[in-house]
């Protein structure tokens, strides 16, 4: 018996050196290499690309001022959370930030002494190292209620009509308006423009007058010529008109000057007056509509359901006094070749700083961006420090992104709730993919040059710190509750 288990050990010590021997001699004689352990620790990377950065703080001790430090990718690991920036998933191209150009922001531009009013659009409209490059704009086809008076281009007295539009004339438009535009495109000629009436002519309307009221369907076909002439009026003088909406804020008549216009009206102007018009006068201008609160997102969707009204509309603009943000992407579910348009929101001289900053950053211009839209723009550039002009029955309250005093030039929130986006973002920058985590709210773009951007809000109260990856490497960085960032890489 001890015989045969001595044997045994034997063989078995044999067999086990046999097959070492096998293991080591076979692949050619190289050694064993041995497994690594599970998850090793990477190697960290010596950072090689850097963010630069710019911030606003709730406090305004921050005002959209670049910051010293550049934190760099690498691969050190922590427990922060982490914004995630993904190029290869890609939405919208854009066409840009900015503000409307109301009658009484020319104005007031326009009465400052040549050189301050050059610096200042070069400030506001120039890739300059130290401008905000603001490449769209708005504007009133005819008078807004932040005019000094309400007008047309086609006023008549009385009830005297004016069918063949033989009065037409934008000289109202040539005393400040014009010229201001014509220097702003001398800086910069691919700002675009959006124009928009807030009425008809009173004699083209159910109560012969600028505020409220409806259009008469008698005078469709003429007003589809007014717009017409309106855009040839403009292009001669060498300022394309990119696109108008039909009505400012059609559901909203009591406005100084404003104007009803149901879906039902709107898609039948579109359909059978205004894009025909367009169409056989070989223009161009891209028909937007709606132009009004997120919280009716049904009457979008109504002219759009028509598909001849459809084929004449590039898309859907709206403003976010009542609603949700989120509306936006509705059209674009629905619809998913038109475009989406966020045109106006106002910041009240009764509103805060910090407030309006953390408000307008989140929904104008994150939540417009994050739900397809191609712009973001804030209401007024500029009025006085009385918030003059304004019609009688105008806003009182809008306050501009500027207050001009004289030659004084004061930077107000709206300034800086643009800025944010458009100095880093010029025109067919792609909004790709980036996540939100709690308090952290985020957008991000890749520019035609390569670089990207990505735009963060602290929606809370304390400082956040957080990670941002990009291609398996990340730098962390931290926020004020209520600030802003900018970061470009």
């Amino acid at each position: 018996m001890r015989t045969k288990v001595a044997t045994f050990i034997i063989m078995s010590l044999f067999l086990l050196t046999a097959n070492a021997c096998s293991k080591k001699s076979s692949g050619g004689g190289g050694t064993v290499t041995p497994t690594p352990p599970p998850n090793p620790t990477p190697t960290p990377v010596t950072p090689t690309v850097f963010a630069n950065w710019w911030l606003t703080t709730q406090n305004q001790s921050q005002l959209l001022t670049q910051q010293s430090t550049t934190p760099g990718f690498s691969n050190v690991s922590n427990n922060n959370v982490t914004i995630t920036v993904d190029s290869t998933q890609r939405y919208q191209s854009i066409n840009g930030f900015g503000y409307t150009l109301t009658d009484g922001s020319a104005d007031l531009i326009n009465a400052l002494p040549p050189s301050n009013r050059t610096a200042l659009l070069r400030e506001l409209f120039s890739s300059d190292p130290n401008a905000i490059n603001i490449n769209f704009l708005r504007i009133s086809l005819g008078a807004s209620d932040l005019s000094a008076t309400t007008y047309t281009y086609n006023d008549m007295p009385g009830t005297t009509t004016d069918p063949t539009l033989a009065n037409f004339s934008i000289a109202p438009a040539m005393v400040n308006l014009v010229p201001v535009l014509k220097e702003i495109l001398q800086i910069n000629p691919n700002v675009k423009i959006l124009a928009s009436p807030w009425s008809a002519p009173a004699w083209m309307k159910t109560n012969n007058n600028l505020m409220g009221g409806s259009l008469q369907t008698q005078y469709y076909n003429t007003y589809a010529q007014y717009f017409v002439k309106y855009i040839k009026a403009m292009q001669a003088e060498g300022i394309p008109i990119y696109a108008i909406t039909p009505q400012n804020e059609p559901l909203h008549g009591g406005n100084n000057p404003s104007m009803v216009m149901t879906s039902a009206e709107q898609k039948e102007f579109i359909k059978t007056h205004l894009g025909p018009a367009f169409q056989a006068a070989n223009i161009s201008t891209k028909i937007i509509i709606y132009d009004h609160n997120c919280d009716r997102i049904d009457y979008p969707m109504d002219v759009l359901s028509d598909a001849t009204a459809r084929s004449f509309i590039d898309g859907a603009a709206f403003h976010l006094y009542a609603g949700d943000i989120a509306a936006l992407s509705t059209i674009h579910l629905n619809y998913p070749d038109k475009n989406v348009y966020f045109t106006e929101q106002w910041t009240s001289s009764t509103g805060s700083f910090g407030g309006d900053l953390k408000w307008h950053l989140k929904n104008v211009i994150i939540g417009s961006m994050r739900n397809w839209s191609k712009v973001a723009l804030e209401w007024n550039l500029a009025n006085d420090a009385n918030f003059q002009p304004h019609t009688p029955g105008g806003c009182t309250q809008c306050k501009g992104a500027l207050t001009i005093s004289g030659t004084s030039i004061t930077r107000n929130v709206a300034y800086y709730i643009v800025a944010h986006a458009s100095k880093f973002l010029p025109p067919n920058s792609v909004r790709i993919a980036s996540n939100n985590s709690g308090n952290i709210q985020t957008v991000a773009f890749e520019r035609p040059d390569g670089k990207k951007v990505l735009i963060v809000e602290n929606d809370g109260n304390n400082t956040e710190t957080f990670n941002v990856k990009f291609k398996d490497l990340w730098f962390t960085t931290s926020l004020e509750g209520g600030s802003v960032a900018t970061y470009v890489w």
